[in-house]
C-alpha cells in the first residue's frame, strides 16, 4: 500500500488470511488474521486511491473459525472488496467438500460466512454447479478468468459465454501465483485460446473492453477508471502495435482498428508498452 500511495496509483489489496493446510511460515490464526486485516483496513481503505480487499486465500486454507472472522470483517466494513478462489480443479473441489460437509457446494462455503456479494471476486471459477452459477447471478458476485494460470496448471476451460448468458459479469486477470505473465496482453492471448477450445470467440474489441472498462465495471469503479471521459482518473497505457519486427510485418496487412488490436492481443507483450500514465503523470 505504501508503494502505490507514493505514486498516486489505484491499489486494491489485502493481507492473505490462511490458518491451515499451508507452510507454517505463512500461517496466521483466526484472531491474528482478523486483527491484522482490521488494522490495515483502518489505515488504508479509502485513503487516497487505496481500497482494501478482505482475502481468505481459499476454503482449504481457512478454517471455519477464520472464515467466520473474514465474514465479520465484511459485515463491519461493507465498502471493502472480498477476494478468494473458487473451483479451479476437481481435486480441490472434492477436498473442500470433505472439509465442509455441511455446505451444498464450494460457493456455499463462502455464502454461509457472508462472503458473497457484489464486491466479491472469485478467482478461476471453472468447474461450477448450476446452483453456484445461479447464486452468483443473484448476489452479483464476480468470477475472475485467469487464463495463463488455468493453462499452466491444466485446470480446465473457463465458460465465459455460459456465465454471460446467465447475466454474470466476469473479470479477467493474470493470477500472480500460477500465472505465467504479468502482462494483460499475454492474458488476452491465452484467454483467446481457451475460449477457442470452448467454441467461443474473444474478439479484439471485446478483449480490450474486458481489460479496461469491463474490469472497471466488475470492480464498481467504471465512473473513475477504464474510460477516457473528462474528469476521470487518467491511468493510461499507450500501446505500439509495431513494437517488434514480427508485429510490424503483420501490421502491414491490418486495415482496421480491430485488426490492429488483434495484433496487440496475440503478439503484444511488455515491448509494446510505449508510455504509462498514472493519474495523468508519465511513469514509465
Amino acid at each position: 500500500f505504501e508503494e502505490p500511495a507514493g505514486r498516486n496509483m489505484r491499489m486494491i489489496g489485502g493481507k492473505t488470511m490462511m490458518d491451515r493446510n499451508a507452510p507454517d511460515a505463512v500461517l496466521d490464526t483466526p484472531r491474528s488474521g482478523y486483527d491484522d486485516s482490521k488494522e490495515l483496513i483502518e489505515k488504508w481503505h479509502g485513503v487516497g486511491r487505496a481500497h482494501y480487499a478482505i482475502t481468505p486465500r481459499f476454503a482449504i486454507t481457512s478454517s471455519p473459525e477464520q472464515l467466520e472472522m473474514a465474514g465479520a470483517l465484511a459485515s463491519e466494513h461493507p465498502g471493502c472488496f472480498i477476494q478468494t478462489h473458487l473451483s479451479e480443479n476437481h481435486a480441490e473441489i472434492a477436498y473442500t467438500a470433505e472439509l465442509f460437509p455441511e455446505a451444498r457446494d464450494y460457493l456455499d462455503v463462502y455464502e454461509r460466512y457472508g462472503l458473497v456479494g457484489p464486491k466479491t471476486l472469485l478467482g478461476h471459477a471453472i468447474h461450477l454447479e448450476d446452483r453456484e452459477i445461479g447464486a452468483m447471478a443473484e448476489t452479483g458476485a464476480h468470477p475472475v478468468f485467469c487464463p495463463t494460470s488455468n493453462l499452466f496448471l491444466g485446470s480446465g476451460l473457463f465458460d465465459d459465454a455460459g456465465l454471460r448468458s446467465r447475466g454474470i459479469r466476469s473479470g479477467i486477470a493474470t493470477d500472480i501465483g500460477a500465472g505465467t505473465s504479468y502482462s494483460m496482453l499475454q492474458t488476452l492471448n491465452e484467454g483467446y485460446k481457451i475460449l477457442q477450445l470452448r467454441d467461443q470467440k474473444l474478439t479484439a474489441l471485446r478483449a480490450f473492453h474486458w481489460i479496461t472498462r469491463g474490469n472497471a465495471e466488475v470492480l464498481g469503479l467504471e465512473d473513475r477508471i477504464g474510460t477516457l471521459e473528462a474528469g476521470t482518473e487518467a491511468d493510461i497505457v499507450v500501446l505500439d502495435a509495431r513494437a517488434t519486427p514480427a508485429m510490424a510485418l503483420r501490421m502491414e496487412r491490418a486495415v482496421s482498428l480491430e485488426e490492429e488490436l488483434f495484433v496487440l492481443q496475440m503478439m503484444g507483450d511488455d515491448r509494446a508498452i510505449k508510455d504509462v500514465y498514472v493519474s495523468g503523470v508519465p511513469r514509465k
